[in-house]
């Protein structure tokens, strides 16, 4: 069961790229490319081996707050089929950011993993480095001291795609972002390793391919345990996730899409 628990945080990590401050997180805000707009849906399918065994999608809606546009994703993950028999997850992480600079202003975590549950909101004073973390199930509140240029879990995946100028990265380059999850700050580091053509359902894809740096023990082979296609072309969208675990792989699969700003660029032999 822990391991279909694993399989939808995996999913929901997609962008768990990582983490301190540099001068190169300092000067991604002086970037801004068309990436992505209102409507977007990106669905995936993830096996566990031959099976499949949960479905996780990510998708982008344009609101209005106070009277100002504003963006707010949505990164949905649950078990399916026999999986979701033995182990049922249904987690919901959102995240509201501005539109002009990729900055979280509000994220929501409602997730329920088996029996497993946690529902909390965090407002965030980018002026200040504070989050106001606030627990919905108990009520309770409380103030954290965030680091520099933070997001949260889900506006980590815009803010790389909309201000990372990937015309300067070079194989194994370092790509750096803090990320704010389950009332921590978290500094993660990613690799990039260079293009390479993925064979996908929807045809060949170039594609740029990086590799976060995770926590190894338990769960993964190596500190290198998980692999991240992502399209090279102006949408800059995950394509396929592979977890290597101690025992046997977790691979996510996009599936389906909706509503890219950027054509989808099929390599034609």
């Amino acid at each position: 069961m822990k391991k279909f628990k694993l399989i939808i945080k995996i999913t929901i990590c997609l962008i768990v790229f990582s983490s301190r401050v540099n001068s190169q997180v300092e000067n991604l805000y002086g970037n801004n490319y068309n990436s992505f707009a209102d409507g977007e849906i990106l669905e995936y399918k993830l096996k566990y081996g031959f099976f499949n065994t949960s479905y996780a999608s990510l998708s982008l809606n344009e609101i209005n707050q106070n009277g100002k546009k504003i963006y707010k994703a949505s990164a949905i993950g649950r078990t399916t089929g026999m999986a979701r028999l033995f182990f049922k997850v249904e987690d919901l992480y959102e995240s509201y950011f501005e539109k002009d600079f990729v900055r979280p202003i509000k994220s929501v975590r409602d997730i329920y993993e088996g029996g497993y549950i946690r529902n909390s909101e965090t407002t965030f004073d980018h002026t200040n480095n504070i989050g106001y973390f606030k627990n919905i199930l108990n009520g309770n509140e409380r103030e954290i001291k965030l680091l520099d240029d933070i997001q949260d879990l889900v506006s980590t995946f815009y803010f790389l795609r909309k201000h990372l100028d990937i015309r300067q990265l070079k194989p194994n380059d370092y790509i750096f972002v803090n990320i704010f999850f389950s009332a921590e700050n978290y500094p993660f580091k990613m690799k990039y390793l260079g293009k390479e053509i993925l064979k996908t359902k929807f045809g060949m894809v170039e594609c740029m391919k990086f590799t976060p740096f995770m926590e190894s023990g338990r769960v993964f082979r190596d500190n290198e345990g998980i692999s991240l296609w992502v399209t090279n072309d102006k949408n800059r969208i995950p394509i396929k996730v592979k977890a290597n675990l101690r025992v046997g792989s977790i691979t996510a699969d996009l599936f389906r899409f909706r509503g890219l700003l950027n054509p989808f660029n099929i390599i034609v032999e």
